[in-house]
Formats: structure tokens, sequence, C-alpha cells
């Protein structure tokens, strides 16, 4: 009986799926699988190899990081090199010995060939570590509210040595930079409405101290100011009797 059943449909061949080693060259399930496992996709729906991409961008900071290991190859001639090196660094502004010494170290140039420019630029006056101490402090206090702390920190990297960065310091004393210091604050006080709390006077006492300003200092111009400004508000309130 079930030989002779009929209505039955007969099911069209399938081909064969394709397995690893077949002579057909066609990549198999098993394959496509290990494809998709290992490729990501972007927001466009590229499909981007992760194992590949990732090793690429790894062998190209690689080859990145060993062209900087690498030091630069001397110049022909490092002395006018040097020299022209130095030129360029000094158009913008000025700069210590030290500064122009670790710019010269970075180009390649040997270190005999940079002592004799940079002593050649020292004799004629182009390298002067005192007038630049002098006038970076003068900047750095002026313009940018620095406390002496902090500019002896700069010029201290910069290659001054401590009598010089204490000479250039010495024209700023203390009535200098606490009037810098209540500059400051002030200034920051306009610029916050309502009355001033605790933690405004937290948030001034820290910007002191990141600006090189000593705690002295920094108290009792904030403790004024703060009282100050406070009393200012105070007197703009109107009164029941107006």
């Amino acid at each position: 009986m079930e030989a002779g059943r009929t209505g039955t449909r007969s099911r069209p061949d399938r081909p064969r799926r394709a397995t690893r080693g077949s002579s057909s060259g066609e990549p198999s399930a098993d394959d496509a699988r290990t494809f998709d496992d290992a490729c990501t996709f972007d927001a466009a729906g590229a499909r981007l190899d992760r194992g590949t991409s990732r090793r690429g961008r790894g062998d190209a900071a690689s080859r990145r990081r060993s062209r900087t290991d690498q030091p630069p190859e001397p110049p022909a001639d490092p002395v006018a090199a040097a020299r022209t090196i130095c030129l360029r660094l000094l158009e913008s502004r000025s700069r210590t010995r030290q500064e122009l010494a670790q710019a010269l170290r970075r180009k390649g140039i040997p270190d005999d060939a940079a002592d004799v420019v940079l002593e050649r630029f020292g004799e004629v006056g182009l390298i002067d570590d005192k007038a630049f101490a002098d006038q970076w402090v003068r900047s750095r206090h002026t313009y940018r509210g620095l406390g002496r702390r902090a500019i002896a920190v700069e010029l201290r990297r910069k290659g001054v040595d401590s009598e010089t960065a204490g000479e250039a310091l010495a024209e700023v004393d203390d009535a200098s930079e606490e009037a810098r210091a209540r500059a400051l604050v002030d200034r920051k006080l306009r610029t916050r409405p309502g009355l001033p709390d605790e933690s405004t006077a937290r948030r001034l006492l820290g910007m002191l101290a990141r600006k090189g300003y000593p705690a002295g200092i920094a108290y009792r111009v904030v403790r004024e100011a703060v009282a100050e400004h406070a009393a200012e508000l105070a007197e703009q309130i109107p009164t029941d009797d107006s």
C-alpha cells in the first residue's frame, strides 16, 4: 500500500553543501561562519575584518614608533643647520640656552656643533637667560596672573638657574602679588550671580593655589573680597521702607 501511495511530490535534488577541502573551491558553511565571527560591520554596512584591521592598526603604530625612536640623520653641515634652527625659533620669542639645546638635539644636531652655535649666539646677545627671565616674570605675572611660586617652576623647567630666577622674581614683591591676586578674585566674583557662599570661597582659593600664590595671601584676599562683595550686594536689596 505504501508503495502504491499516490499524490506524493518528488523533492527536487538539493545541491550538496561544499565541505572543507572540497575540489569545488567554494567556501564551506563553516568557513562562512568563521569569517562572520571575525568580522564586524560599520555604520554604512561595510564589512570590516576585525582581526586584520586590528593587526593593521597595530603594525602601523609599531612602524610609527620605530620611525620616531630612530634619531634623525645629522645634516651635512651641522653648524649651518643649527644656526638656521635657532634663528627660526628665536623669531617667535626669546628662548633660553637650554630650550635651544633641546631643540637642536631633537633635530639630530651633534652636541659639539650645537655648542659652537649656542656660544656664538650668547656672545652676540641672541641668547640671554637673564633678559629672558626678566621678560618672562613680567609677562606671566601681568598677563597670566601667576604668582612667584608658579613662575619660578616655569623658569626652572626652561633651564634658568636659581640665582638668575631669584633676581628676576624680586621684581614681584608681596604688595604687587597681593594686588594681582585681588584683581583675579574680584573679576571672578563679578561674573558670579548672587551672594558668594562657602563653595565660592573654596573655588577662589583653589584658583589662587593653582596660580602659585601662597596660602597666607590667598586666604586674606579671598576673605576680604568675599566680605566686600557680599556687603555691596546687600546694599542693593530694597528695604521695607522703600
